[in-house]
């Protein structure tokens, strides 16, 4: 039997210390000099980062307006889909992932992290009626069908948690929460900050979070491993954020309720 994490969860996440794709949004006036910076996003990740009508949205879209400002230089926003930000980050085709990114040992084999902004957890997003129809209960799950996005931390987390059950892949949270809503899965699992704004959204479709977190994971940007002169600033810029409170200004206009 598997053990997570339970209790009265609102969020599941924590401040740490704390279309506009292809589109450079203006930095201060005379920054004209000063390279473009090019961010990798994959927007399906609300409220971190999304997509409002043509336009991307959420908390990173803030967050890289911020840095581009402090840092002199025009943001340029590159989607992307999810499997890709990392190659393409390597390649040289970006200089860095704002996106929601976990921080796991195989990515850090590829590439360098910044210091951490937000602490999240694995949570699941369920029908009202299975609320608490799964909790701590492995064999559960066993023959029930789960929703993830594919490469997600949620993807490894079922992979090795939950063997014995089926997945089903999906190429946005939002896809994820409507096929439950028309039971073509039983739960879809994905970043808690995630499911507590699909929880709102859905909130007439009955669709709620289950009282669990599975795992306990920090967010944070990345860079290439030899750029260490922009991760040097990256870090400068999240501690005078944390410092002003200007990183949890941000968080909070996209996550009311974060603790």
């Amino acid at each position: 039997m598997k053990h997570f994490f339970l209790g009265n969860v609102l969020l599941a996440a924590g401040i740490l210390g704390v279309g506009l794709s292809g589109v450079a949004v203006a930095a201060e006036p005379g920054a004209g000099t000063a390279p473009v910076l090019r961010v990798g996003v994959s927007p399906q990740s609300p409220p971190m980062i999304f997509k409002e009508g043509k336009n991307l949205a959420g908390v990173e879209v803030d967050f890289a307006q911020a840095l581009g400002k402090e840092l002199g230089r025009q943001i340029q926003f590159v989607e992307l889909p999810w499997e890709e930000l990392i190659n393409s980050l390597v390649e040289g085709k970006i200089d860095m992932i704002m996106s929601s990114m976990s921080v796991t040992r195989a990515r850090e084999s590829r590439v360098a992290f910044c210091d951490p902004y937000l602490r999240i957890g694995q949570m699941a997003l369920v029908r009202a009626e299975d609320r608490y129809r799964f909790i701590l209960l492995e064999g559960a799950l066993a023959k029930r069908t789960i929703g993830v996005k594919k490469g997600t931390t949620a993807d490894l987390l079922v992979q090795q948690e939950f063997p014995n059950a089926k997945r089903k892949y999906f190429k946005s949270a939002d896809d994820g929460a409507r096929a439950l809503t028309k039971k073509q899965i039983d739960m879809f699992i994905t970043d808690s900050t995630v499911v507590s704004y699909l929880e709102g959204m859905y909130e007439t479709k009955s669709l709620v979070k289950a009282p669990m977190v599975f795992s306990d994971e920090v967010l944070a940007w990345a860079v290439r491993r030899s750029d260490e002169p922009l991760r040097d600033a990256i870090n400068a810029f999240l501690k005078k954020g944390r410092e002003n409170g200007e990183l949890t200004r941000i968080l909070k206009r996209w996550i009311p309720r974060l603790q």
